[in-house]
């Protein structure tokens, strides 16, 4: 059968929150600049003096590698031998700086970045407290961001002459995955090409199948969790990682039958999540419980996708964020 395979790609980033200012240095890493977006999604910038507040650098921290706790086993001859090492949430601390020209558009200022951050201890309509996103920036054009939800610390100095024009805040936020991810998603696609004989107008025999062997890249410093998207016709598609991870998707198995034409299924790694072309629950579709919704190691993996029932516009599309750890 025909394939037509494309490389990995990175699609253009559509969510910019926006530019943080002037880069200044961080003591950990570096030049660069910071965007707070809150979970309304207004961007607030945190290097540019002239937006009524910015960031005095040399209070920053937590930006650098994320804290491990340890699970170790104890050893005969003395020593303990390393058995898992348990990432743990991140805490970052940043302080702001806050000014008006007169008390009362500081006191607005003030109130109105208070809201801006303790908007991520509120409930949904969900009832899940979404998280701010906290941006830095490169002078090259390259970003990481991580989420945070606000700790602590928005309250001014209490010390004569502050409060009036100008206090400072130094803020905890509190990050749920200590890892900084790239705004950039990176995406490999797959699909089938048009069928046709080699002895027109004679019948073609063809397996119905796609076989693909693909090595992806990930520039991650850890694991990530991709995502997938099948697009149809298709009867059963499996996932197969070298290191003998699998997972296989049978659409039947939920009784919707074989992916037709244009049908797509989505699955989540993390957190793990099936969804049918009308948006329904699927996890039923996977063999469970053999299944493993595997992840992309650091450096090169090699995998293998197989489509049973394809045609003309199937395809397979992966997709991650790379994670890093540090800013």
């Amino acid at each position: 059968m025909p394939l037509i395979t494309a490389p990995v790609t990175t699609p253009p980033d559509t969510g910019e929150p926006g530019g943080g200012g002037v880069p200044i240095p961080f003591p950990e890493i570096g030049f660069a600049t910071a965007t707070y977006t809150d979970p309304t999604g207004k961007a607030w910038p945190l290097t540019d003096d002239q937006a009524g507040w910015f960031t005095l650098a040399e209070g920053v921290s937590g930006l650098d590698a994320a804290e491990y706790e340890f699970t170790t086993d104890a050893q005969p001859r003395g020593g303990a031998k390393l058995r898992h090492a348990q990432p743990q949430p991140r805490t970052i601390v940043w302080p702001l700086y806050v000014y008006g020209d007169t008390h009362v558009e500081f006191v607005e200022r003030w109130r109105a970045l208070a809201a801006a951050f303790t908007r991520t201890l509120r409930p949904g309509p969900d009832g899940v407290r979404p998280p701010g996103i906290l941006e830095i920036a490169r002078p090259d054009g390259s970003s990481r961001r991580i989420n945070v939800h606000y700790q602590g610390g928005f309250e001014g100095q209490g010390k004569q002459g502050t409060g009036i024009t100008s206090d400072a805040a130094v803020l905890t936020l509190w990050c749920e995955d200590p890892y900084w991810i790239d705004p950039t998603p990176i995406g490999v696609h797959r699909e089938t090409g048009t069928l046709a004989s080699f002895f027109a107008p004679y019948p073609m025999v063809s397996s119905s199948q796609i076989l693909g062997a693909t090595t992806v890249e990930n520039p991650s410093d850890v694991t990530v969790w991709p995502a997938w998207t099948i697009t149809g016709p298709a009867s059963l598609i499996k996932f197969t990682h070298a290191r003998g991870e699998a997972f296989t998707l049978n659409p039947s198995a939920v009784g919707h039958g074989n992916l037709l034409a244009g049908e797509r299924v989505t699955v989540s790694t993390d957190p793990p999540m099936v969804r049918g072309p009308d948006g329904s629950t699927w996890s039923g579709a996977l063999n469970w419980p053999a299944a493993v919704l595997w992840g992309l190691t650091p450096g090169t993996n090699e995998i293998t996708f197989q489509l049973d029932g394809s045609g003309p516009g199937s395809a397979v599309d992966l997709t991650f964020y790379a994670r890093h750890e540090t800013a």
